[in-house]
């Protein structure tokens, strides 16, 4: 499998999936900004939308959007219980934190990336988000990972999108059960590995 990521964005998660499940993979660099792959190459010509992640599987099948990506490794590695099975409660579940961090948490951290969004529709954005974290907290008091006891890949799509906080200067700690399991998340092996491939940590 090729991954095509591009270093601290969303795609991240998908890096840590694949770790997590110790799947074998070659990792692309694509960075969203330029669209220029490390052989100089024009990175839409492999994925038209030129964002990230996108995964090539031996059979040349593309994937994208982060939840799905993230979610299809898991399925690869039933033994490392990076996700519920199929038809579980449990399963909806993740789901529901999948598309949660999809739709209610990135997608108020991006606008903040824009350079052309005013700043009182930033401060809305921001509004918004903290409201999402305070809720995500509060999810998080007495439990180890958004799941329970064990780490799944939602736990990688949600860490991942909360790194952001740090660079858009966005306090988090006033919420300290995220601060806690963003802690226990970062000290993973698999974390580790995954964000020192894409140049995240010394």
């Amino acid at each position: 499998m090729k991954l095509y990521y591009s270093a601290g964005a969303c795609s991240l998660a998908a890096h840590i999936a694949l770790e997590e499940a110790g799947l074998k993979y070659e990792a692309i660099s694509a960075p969203t900004k330029t669209k220029v792959l490390p052989d100089g190459s024009d990175y839409r010509k492999i994925n038209p939308l030129g964002y990230v992640p996108y995964l090539v599987l031996d059979d040349g099948t593309g994937l994208r959007e982060c939840a799905i990506v993230c979610q299809y490794v898991a399925d690869q590695a039933p033994d490392r219980k990076l996700i519920p099975p199929c038809g579980s409660m449990a399963r909806y579940q993740l789901q529901m934190w999948m598309h949660f961090t999809a739709t209610e948490v990135h997608k108020r951290f991006s606008p903040l990336f824009n350079p052309k969004m005013p700043a009182e529709a930033k401060q809305l954005f921001i509004e918004e988000l903290l409201g999402r974290l305070k809720f995500i907290d509060g999810e998080l008091a007495g439990k180890q990972f958004l799941l329970g006891d064990g780490f799944s890949v939602a736990d990688a799509y949600l860490f991942t999108i909360t790194n952001w906080a740090k660079p858009m200067q966005i306090d988090l700690a006033p919420f300290p059960h995220l601060v806690a399991w963003r802690g226990r998340v970062a000290a993973r092996p698999a974390v580790q590995a995954a964000m020192k491939a894409e140049g995240l940590l010394g």
